[in-house]
């Protein structure tokens, strides 16, 4: 047995102990990974391990074996850096991930096991959830650990193609924790989801790249909707809640009318329609309906249900508005981004970092936009992030504009400021923490006086 020692790419020094020259094959190299260390080994005997490697330090990290995997490395680097707008990070620099696949997985149990025990030592908090049809996936982390996990994921070809979107944490973590686990639903629908045919991709809408939606969008807002070129009737739905239309959309989409995804039921009604569903009265099978949503997930799902109610021309933005605004920056979009994290709120320029976006640079405040009202007042406002009502038993999130968060203490009502569990006005925009942090911090205070 010979021991050395070589240099790795994260600057820690590995002992090695091997019994055959280097370079060894790598067709029949088995990779075990246990917390302590990893295991190369030679065949399908595990009683005689080839070679050992023990780290000194509490992360995964990948050893490029070909010139093939050198390839993807730099691949995805560019790609990563793009997220940016060139911009390169570095390993520290925290970034949230989203992504989804829609995959039959026989054991999801047992797969998230998997991803538990790949995720030990890494520095991820966010929301994993898998079944058994597919994985649903938005977390931050420092980038070394994220992308570290998006590595592992695509060897697996079951997920070698997911589309993945990135973007640039504001202030360390965007999730409070890791939830890893089974979920009977990827997303929330009144009924639940498990009966859709998710994995058939001819039920679901047809994915429509970021150049070509942009390119649609232009020729409605050219040529009109009665013009003789266009010979359907088109229409841009937006499968998302109110509140995320109130600080940005696609120019020319209806606000929906919904507070809760699991709530929505354009299309679904045989009823007499109201004014506050797009896809009333609309001819089935010569109208064409462009569905779009953030990432692109709640309208794959909702467009099966509208299939299966025969909805004959659906089309969904591919990756979502993350993914456009990406490629395209803010064309034929107003205002900012709503996400699921802390950040709640983000400007075209977190994704295309050249993009043309009137903002003070923080990407909350943007100019000239018109569409963005007071919860309270009504009055116009140039600031495009939600707070949460002060009331701990509303937790609303609204837009608000300083005077009546001054005037109201940061309720989104008279009455819920007059509540008795009120939390303290945030200054700027800090997410509140857990309720017993200001019950105890009230407590201490009546104690002291």
């Amino acid at each position: 047995m010979r021991a050395c020692t070589v240099p790795s790419a994260a600057h820690a020094s590995l002992r090695l102990r091997c019994s055959i020259p280097f370079p060894f094959p790598t067709t029949n190299l088995i990779l075990r990974r246990n917390k302590a260390s990893l295991e190369f080994r030679h065949g399908e005997n595990f009683d005689s391990p080839v070679l050992c490697i023990s780290l000194g330090f509490k992360r995964f990290f990948s050893i490029a074996l070909s010139e093939k995997d050198k390839r993807q490395d730099f691949q995805r680097g560019s790609a990563f850096s793009s997220n940016f707008g060139g911009i390169k990070a570095s390993d520290d620099d925290f970034i949230v991930v989203n992504f989804y696949h829609f995959v039959f997985i026989k054991n999801p149990e047992d797969e998230v096991a998997k991803h538990l025990s790949f995720m030990q030592g890494l520095d991820i908090h966010g929301r994993v959830y898998l079944n058994e049809q597919g994985i649903n996936a938005q977390y931050s982390g420092p980038s070394r650990d994220a992308l570290a996990y998006i590595d592992w994921l695509k060897e697996d070809k079951r997920f070698s193609d997911i589309l993945v979107q990135i973007s640039p944490a504001l202030n360390g973590h965007a999730f409070p924790r890791l939830k890893l686990r089974y979920k009977p639903s990827l997303v929330q629908l009144e009924g639940g989801i498990s009966h859709l045919p998710l994995l058939d991709p001819s039920m679901r809408a047809i994915p429509i790249a970021p150049s070509e939606w942009r390119e649609k969008l232009q020729n409605r807002k050219k040529h009109g909707a009665s013009n003789s070129e266009l010979t359907r009737k088109f229409i841009l739905l937006d499968v998302r809640n109110g509140y995320e239309w109130d600080i940005g959309h696609f120019h020319g989409a209806q606000r929906p009318d919904v507070d809760c995804f699991r709530t929505t039921s354009f299309g679904l009604s045989e009823a007499e329609v109201s004014s506050s569903d797009p896809l009333a009265s609309v001819d089935k099978e010569t109208t064409d309906i462009l569905m779009y949503c953030t990432g692109g997930i709640r309208c794959d799902v909702y467009s099966t249900m509208l299939r299966q109610r025969g909805f004959q021309n659906l089309y969904t933005l591919k990756g979502g508005i993350s993914h456009y605004l990406e490629n395209e920056g803010p064309i034929e979009w107003v205002g900012n981004l709503f996400v699921f994290d802390s950040r709640l709120s983000l400007p075209p320029s977190s994704y295309k970092h050249e993009a043309v976006a009137e903002s003070d640079g923080s990407g909350l405040v943007s100019k000239n936009i018109t569409f963005a009202r007071c919860h309270l007042c009504g009055s116009h406002l140039a600031e495009l992030r939600h707070r949460n009502c002060a009331n701990l038993d509303c937790n609303l999130l609204f837009l608000c504009c300083t005077n009546c968060v001054e005037k109201l203490q940061g309720c989104c009502s008279l009455d819920c400021s007059k509540a008795s569990r009120l939390r303290p006005v945030l200054p700027g925009h800090q997410r509140y923490e857990k309720w017993h942090i200001y019950r105890d911090s009230q407590l201490k205070s009546s104690q002291q006086s």
